[in-house]
């Protein structure tokens, strides 16, 4: 065998080997993909089961409002938690249009309440004309909604607590979701 022959068997020998690489890499490259699709399914699936949660806890929030006695009880908390956030001498309180008698019904306890636990004088509450939209209906969707709860704001709109039921299990949510997932789903590997 001269030096050519060994030349043109070495390149043949390469070509094979570089072909056989190529393809490994490619092969590698479809399973690569292969399980990342497969991991965006299985977060995706996870990720709806949270969100189906979340909107379960939401329609249960409308039942805190039917009760009309304990929901007057949490109408007072929430007030008095927005003031104490507030800290402001007059504010501007807004509700659902439903709940305006039962804002209405707890003003002056809220009021005293406040002025007692931060040792000021109580502040002035001024009921907003434009109310909180109703809680969701059928025929509304997917329109604008508020399951409950107050907002309230500085007279000047610049400070702003929204104390909502919405808005709290929002936050409640996010601030829990790390252990809502953990418990579903267990430790998720990296």
């Amino acid at each position: 065998m001269n030096d050519t022959d060994v030349s043109k068997q070495i390149q043949q020998m390469v070509r094979f080997i570089r072909q056989e690489a190529e393809e490994k890499a490619n092969e590698i490259s479809v399973s690569a993909e292969e399980l990342n699709a497969s991991r965006i399914k299985v977060l995706q699936a996870q990720d709806d089961v949270v969100n189906e949660m979340k909107e379960a806890a939401s329609k249960e929030l409308l039942n805190v409002s039917r009760d009309h006695h304990s929901y007057r009880h949490l109408l007072q908390e929430l007030i008095v938690q927005s003031l104490v956030r507030l800290k402001e001498p007059a504010v501007l309180l807004r509700c659902r249009k439903e709940d305006v008698h039962l804002v209405e019904s707890v003003l002056d306890t809220a009021k005293a309440e406040y002025a007692a636990k931060v040792h000021v004088h109580a502040p002035e509450i001024f009921i907003d004309h434009v109310h909180l939209p109703p809680a969701p209906h059928h025929h509304n969707a997917h329109g604008p909604f508020c399951s409950g709860g107050v907002v309230l704001a500085s007279r000047d709109g610049k400070i702003v607590c929204e104390n909502t039921l919405d808005a709290r299990l929002d936050v409640a949510f996010r601030k829990k979701l790390p252990e809502i997932r953990k418990s579903l789903f267990g430790r998720v590997a990296a």
